[in-house]
Order: C-alpha cells, then sequence, then structure tokens
C-alpha cells in the first residue's frame, strides 16, 4: 500500500466504526437472545465494518430458554450502540458503554415488541421508526 494512502483519514460518512466480523454484540430487545456474533457486514462485497444504523447478519451465541431465537439461528440485526465515538454533523462525539443490537425481521421491523436502553440517533436517518418509538431514549 502506498504510504499517502495509509495516511488518509476516513471521510467523515465512511467514519469507521468497528464493528465487523466476529464481534460479538449484546441484544438490546426482548426475542430471548441475549449476545450474537456477526458473521457479515451487509452494503456490498468489500464492507468490512459496521456502525450504529447499519444492518448485519449474525448468529445467536447465547439464549434465554422459550425466547423467540434458540442459540444458532442466524438472523438479521441493527447496530443500535457502539463502544466506538462518532462525529455528529454537529461537531459533538456520540459514545456508548456498550456494542449492542436489535434483531429485525425480513421486512427490516424489529422482531422484538421492547427494546432495552438508548440508541443512536443515525437510526432515524436510515428509517428504523419503528425501533426509534419503541426505545426509552434516543440519544
Amino acid at each position: 500500500m502506498r504510504p499517502e494512502r495509509a495516511l488518509r483519514e476516513p471521510a467523515d460518512n465512511q467514519e469507521i466504526d468497528v464493528i465487523q466480523q466476529e464481534s460479538r454484540l449484546r441484544v438490546a430487545d426482548n426475542t430471548g437472545a441475549k449476545e450474537i456474533l456477526c458473521i457479515r457486514v451487509l452494503g456490498g462485497s468489500g464492507r468490512r465494518y459496521a456502525g450504529i444504523g447499519d444492518v448485519i447478519v449474525a448468529t445467536v451465541k447465547d439464549a434465554i430458554p422459550g425466547g423467540n431465537v434458540k442459540k444458532g439461528d442466524v438472523v438479521k440485526a441493527v447496530i443500535v450502540r457502539t463502544v466506538k465515538e462518532r462525529r455528529r454533523p454537529d461537531g459533538s462525539y456520540i459514545r456508548f458503554d456498550e456494542n449492542a443490537a436489535v434483531i429485525l425481521k425480513n421486512d427490516g421491523d424489529p422482531r422484538g415488541t421492547r427494546i432495552f436502553g438508548p440508541v443512536g440517533r443515525e437510526l432515524r436517518e436510515k428509517k428504523f421508526m419503528k425501533i426509534i418509538s419503541l426505545a426509552p431514549e434516543v440519544l
């Protein structure tokens, strides 16, 4: 790789939020899953990283008995919180204490009926209005 390419910082819309393959995330809904592992970041064959509002394919690693999803299920999920800080257009930064996601149905609506914890405002721009309305707080 050429040195000038390595030193270049990503553009604001391509800021690296370090959810990638093999990342483990907490599940912030009541589907019964506790933890998921990212299998793939959706959005193109070369896409490596995902941030708040991005959709991933994941597998359930830990689940409670009697939940909607079981351990080993492959699901789609949208990221709602990341530990890596994200720069907002007004110059402020937002970061959370954990990486978390909400499991989705095929039509893009959340599979659960409740959302736990705050979610990022970026979900509104990505048209996840159902998650915004269910969340107790939007930061």
